[in-house]
């Protein structure tokens, strides 16, 4: 699959038709970074969404949802340090304020504003500060605003997360770009997670949204660090057409391609959220083959990730593979256990996969552990080795069909409980 796609720069603003901007108003009093993100495109977009399963929802994703209903959109306004939930009738009213201001600065209809927050629930938005550093926000839009942008949704991440990549559709070149935030509260069942993807490519809001939904499913539904699903999930797409490619408004040929692409990005967003999971040292990957289906494989793989059993153990590169049956086995998922096997395998190259955004690491080590329902002697040493590397996986093998499934996570560390220990205050 991956030569037929060509990875880019440009993040969010990469596709044709997109600007983005990231402005500092101050939204907490402390902050120094940019913490207010505009996005705009040229021409109004084809649109979708997919929110947060939390039954507390935050006040902008309640009102996003109802922007949505039309399937359109021309521009995301989206901030860090303050969620905008819990807060009732006067938050909701609060992103309401800022779609008519973004929407009279722009020169659009209030409808096509799609509003997103993320930070510290149950306080009122500061939305004045918004209001006021609008002006900049739309003077500062330009094609490399995504460098901007993509920090000032960060809250208590470590790094940016960016990807943009090129295909060929119906003859024609699309671009795909998309930032997203998330280290902490990182559960995902479509952490806090906030995702904005572009594109040029040509299609109807309901392929959109099928599409959204099949990769998500696979992708960032796959990723957990500490159980705990955000009232602020968000992931939007936004397509303008102009890459002049034929509509898709069915499945097909390029729907399939589409949704390839679509899929191949999210992949790349969910092990950036994972990898910077609050205080984490390492990623860690479960791959499950041999299931008998893929919700199955997806399950067991994510139910392990979760694990803070597990996680506690890769944090001590402690090879306790105990805790991953056990794991699998309080999952809803089906699995034989006699016909299960697990391996530790240990990968190059994740410092270069965060800077470039591709992993050309190749696999490094591996160890069996556990065949066929019965343990193994192996070699502690070597298995620590593997596990001390920052990109690790889990690799459980069943005999129970032909499916597979990928999820990630991260370790549990000290430092998780230091940075949530005094997050409010």
């Amino acid at each position: 699959m991956k030569e037929n796609f060509e990875f880019v720069s440009g993040g969010v603003a990469a596709a044709l038709g997109f600007t983005a901007s990231g402005v500092l108003n101050k939204i907490k009093s402390n902050r120094t970074t940019y913490d207010t993100a505009l996005i705009f495109s040229e021409s109004i977009c084809n649109a979708a969404g997919i929110f947060t399963q939390n039954r507390v929802k935050a006040e902008c994703v309640k009102f996003t949802m109802e922007q949505l209903k039309d399937g359109k959109a021309q521009s995301v306004i989206m901030n860090s340090g303050n969620a905008n939930a819990c807060t009732g009738e006067q938050g909701f009213k609060n992103a309401q304020k800022e779609a008519q201001a973004v929407a009279q600065k722009l020169g659009i209809e209030q409808k096509d504003v799609l509003v997103c927050s993320t930070g510290v629930i149950g306080q009122q938005l500061p939305v004045q500060k918004i209001l006021d550093g609008l002006d900049q926000s739309v003077k500062l839009l330009s094609k490399t605003g995504n460098e901007q942008a993509r920090q000032a949704i960060m809250t208590t991440d470590t790094q940016y997360k960016e990807a943009a990549l090129k295909t060929v559709i119906g003859g024609k070149t699309v671009t795909m770009g998309t930032m997203a935030k998330g280290s902490g509260m990182i559960h995902i069942n479509l952490g806090t997670m906030l995702s904005v993807i572009t594109t040029d490519c040509a299609i109807s809001s309901s392929m959109l949204k099928k599409a959204l939904t099949l990769s998500a499913q696979k992708t960032y539904n796959c990723v957990s660090i500490d159980g705990d699903t955000s009232t602020n999930d968000t992931l939007l797409i936004l397509a303008n057409a102009k890459a002049d490619n034929k509509e898709i408004t069915e499945e097909g040929e390029d729907f399939d391609l589409f949704l390839e692409a679509l899929t191949v990005l999210n992949t790349q967003m969910a092990k950036k959220i994972a990898a910077d999971g609050e205080g984490a040292t390492r990623l860690v990957t479960c791959t499950v083959k041999g299931a008998s289906s893929e919700k199955d494989a997806r399950g067991l793989a994510k139910a392990v990730i979760s694990s803070n059993l597990v996680k506690a153990a890769f944090f001590g590169a402690d090879a306790n593979w105990g805790r991953i049956l056990d794991a699998m086995g309080y999952s809803s998922f089906n699995f034989t256990p006699e016909k299960t096997s697990v391996y530790f395998l240990s990968r190059e190259g994740s410092k270069r996969y965060f800077k470039d955004g591709v992993q050309n690491g190749t696999k490094e080590n591996s160890i069996k552990v556990f065949e066929d329902g019965v343990p193994l002697d192996f070699d502690e040493e070597k298995a620590k080795k593997i596990l001390l590397e920052e990109s690790v996986e889990i690799l459980v093998e069943l005999k129970d069909g032909n499916c597979e499934g990928c999820a990630w996570g991260c370790d549990l560390t000290y430092d998780y409980v230091k940075i949530n220990g005094d997050y409010r205050t």
